[in-house]
């Protein structure tokens, strides 16, 4: 039977017992398993109704990348929770134990760094990635590195922690600085170590204003009793305080630690903010983008289950955009041309960057504008205290869940309710979790989705844009050369080392780009020695005669490394052999080896472009290219003829032991640090495997 057909006929029956499955899904909440032919799980996704979540994927019309998620979907499980914050957990660690294709997968974005104080008996202060459950006290995520790393500079200066990774005999120079108690010599209690950790965690948890007291406080005294040089270190100290508390950008009227999210999407991809607000002041933001193939809306709270799953500090509340009213009224359409406005306000537009949001009333800007904003959060439950919200925020957020309300009740069967979603991830972070649909927390929720969606539209003008400047070098190289068109383009790369495997290689760039599927390699077979003419014959010959005898797309240029020999014995070989009349130009090299001259035609003559232009800057990328792909792939033959060389010289070993031997062993030094024991499991005997060991430790030697 036709393989096509064939293909066709299994893919039926899969579908034939998928609606049989179909009939039989439960209405209750839970997480589905969409395999393919294979059985390999290719996405996982919850639902709080799983009969019409699941036949939703084979019911009616779908987008792009969607379409192709169901095209290989041929088997499907489920599994029953008993809520929606069930659902939610599990399908998190679905996620995380099978990495479907089709998820949303967070791949560097657990990655931030966090301050620890760790658990030792003599506690240290350091900066790490890896949150363990160690019982170490953790104070983040930071934004960035440099954040953290400045903090804890500062906090190194206020607390004397011990600062070495392996304790000294004797003290050191921190010591005499007064940063460090000098654990190593003297005996330090519990107590005092607490005291410290208490101190720093009241700092990075906001307290930092009773320690600037504190600090100005015995900086006075300490100047009324003439320690002026004490006075200096605490008034430097109290500086740098001011320095990294104020480098923040927007500020609310309460001094809370939230999280507010926005996406926004456009041709099967999703751009998520995060925006940082850590005692009411804004610090940072986080983008990620990335292809979704799902629900829009299930797979962005897919992305913030995942977020939080593995976080150890969680802010005191979470902020959530609503469902996007083009999903409400499912006529949005992720492959279309027009980027939608995800979430577009109607109580006035907030502005993008920090600098345009300091002319909006409800948002007070600070007037220090730094890059770098350099503070932390720690992991504080959340605590309902109606005292810090005014009654106008209140009269807000039970309006609010009013129009949340009216406007779930317009979603389709198949899609999740946003509130229950939020309900669920508020029940197991046991932290807020809020839709905000006006005010100041509606402002920022804005603020997040606009920002999402210059960042994926900037997406977009950038490949845009890389395309339009290669297809464009590549048109203007054909105009330097006399091409009426340049679309395609073949280079070549010889190597070897003083003949010894000589090797060679072809690339080759259509439109100005890479097309790494028509790469090609070639042994050199019938050259013997370093003579790089003869090699660049042979390939050639062997290249378009396949071309001609297999009718397959011809180049409309041919580069090959090298100067007139090259191009002539190319030139040669196409039109006096093969009939064939390719452009071919060659690409000379400096005496640094870098890209110097272009030269063409019959006699090859130097065309001057200029070294700055574009069509130049392809030049130089398809010769590093070549040269790469040549270079790796001399490397790998002339290590397979080492190997090869080094066994096959022993007696009694042929082409099937040597396999057997690499197989086995994984490589020479680890079969010459064999002992004879280790061959008789592969049938040796010990007379053999003496002889072995012998000759590859002799050889060494």
């Amino acid at each position: 039977m036709d393989p096509f057909m064939q293909q066709l006929e299994e893919q039926e029956q899969a579908l034939e017992q998928i609606r049989h499955k179909l009939a039989l899904l439960p209405d209750m909440p839970g997480c589905y398993l969409m395999k393919n032919s294979e059985g390999t799980i290719i996405y996982v996704g919850k639902a709080k109704v799983l009969k019409n979540r699941v036949r939703s994927y084979f019911i009616g019309s779908h987008n792009g990348k969607t379409q192709r998620l169901v095209s290989e979907i041929r088997d499907f499980e489920y599994i029953v929770t008993g809520s929606n914050m069930e659902a939610l957990i599990l399908e998190c660690n679905l996620i995380k134990k099978h990495m479907p294709r089709y998820n949303v997968l967070l791949k560097d974005d657990k990655t931030f760094p966090y301050l620890k104080i760790t658990n030792e008996k003599h506690p240290r202060l350091e900066v790490t990635r890896r949150v363990l459950k160690d019982k170490a006290k953790y104070f983040g995520p930071y934004p960035n590195s440099y954040a953290a790393h400045q903090t804890k500079k500062l906090l190194d200066r206020m607390y004397p922690l011990r600062k070495c990774g392996v304790m000294p005999k004797e003290v050191c120079l921190y010591y005499h600085m007064g940063q460090c108690l000098a654990p190593c010599v003297k005996d330090i209690g519990k107590e005092q170590y607490d005291e410290i950790s208490q101190e720093i965690g009241s700092f990075l948890s906001g307290g930092h204003e009773e320690i600037k007291k504190d600090l100005q406080r015995k900086m006075q005294e300490a100047a009324e009793d003439l320690y002026f040089e004490r006075a200096k270190e605490l008034r430097d100290q109290v500086i740098a305080i001011d320095a990294i508390m104020e480098k923040q950008k927007i500020t609310m009227a309460d001094a809370r630690d939230r999280d507010v999210f926005g996406f926004a999407i456009d041709k099967g991809w999703m751009c998520v903010q995060i925006l940082y607000m850590r005692q009411g002041k804004m610090i940072e933001r986080h983008v990620s983008t990335f292809p979704f193939y799902g629900e829009a809306y299930s797979d962005f709270m897919s992305y913030v289950t995942q977020y939080y799953s593995d976080n150890p500090a969680l802010p005191q509340e979470i902020l959530l955009p609503e469902m996007p009213k083009e999903l409400l009224i499912g006529e949005h359409d992720t492959d279309s041309a027009h980027l939608h406005d995800v979430n577009t306000p109607e109580h006035g537009q907030a502005a993008v960057t920090s600098e345009s949001t300091q002319e909006e009333q409800p948002l007070e800007a600070n007037p220090v504008m730094a890059a770098e904003p350099l503070v932390a959060e720690t992991r504080v439950a959340y605590e309902a205290s109606t005292a810090e919200e005014t009654k106008s925020d209140a009269a807000d957020e039970l309006h609010s869940e009013a129009e949340t309300e009216a406007a779930n009740a317009k979603l389709p069967s198949e899609q999740e309710d946003p509130s229950q979603m939020a309900a669920a991830l508020q029940e197991w972070l046991e932290i807020k979790v809020h839709i905000p649909q006006r005010g100041l927390k509606r402002q920022m929720i804005t603020m997040a989705l606009d920002n999402a969606r210059v960042a994926l539209e900037e997406k977009f003008r950038l490949i845009e844009r890389n395309e339009e400047r290669t297809s464009k070098a590549s048109e203007g190289l054909g105009r330097w050369i006399g091409l009426e068109q340049l679309r395609r383009i073949e280079a070549f790369d010889n190597s070897n080392i003083q003949g010894t495997n000589p090797v060679s290689a072809m690339i080759v760039f259509t439109d100005g780009k890479p097309d790494k599927k028509e790469y090609r390699k070639y042994k050199v077979r019938s050259v013997e020695g370093p003579d790089d003419y003869e090699t660049m014959r042979e390939v050639i010959r062997r290249r378009y005669e396949r071309v001609l005898k297999e009718n397959l797309t011809q180049p409309d240029l041919i580069v090959v490394d090298g100067g007139k020999g090259q191009i002539s014995a190319a030139v040669d070989v196409l039109e006096n052999e093969l009939g064939l009349f390719i452009p071919v130009c060659g690409l000379v090299k400096d005496a640094k080896h870098k890209t110097s001259q272009l030269m063409i035609g019959n006699p090859p003559e130097v065309i001057a472009l200029p070294r700055d232009s574009q069509e130049f800057y392809l030049l130089q990328r398809i010769q590093e290219e070549v040269h790469r792909f040549a270079i790796s792939f001399h490397r790998e033959q002339r290590g397979k003829s080492m190997v090869t060389s080094r066994l096959d010289a022993i007696p009694g070993i042929g082409e099937k032991r040597r396999k057997l031997l690499l197989k086995h062993f994984g490589s020479l030094r680890k079969i010459k640090e064999a002992s004879v024991e280790d061959f008789r499991p592969l049938s040796i005997g010990d007379k053999l495997a003496n002889q072995i060991i012998a000759a590859l430790r002799d050889e060494e030697s």
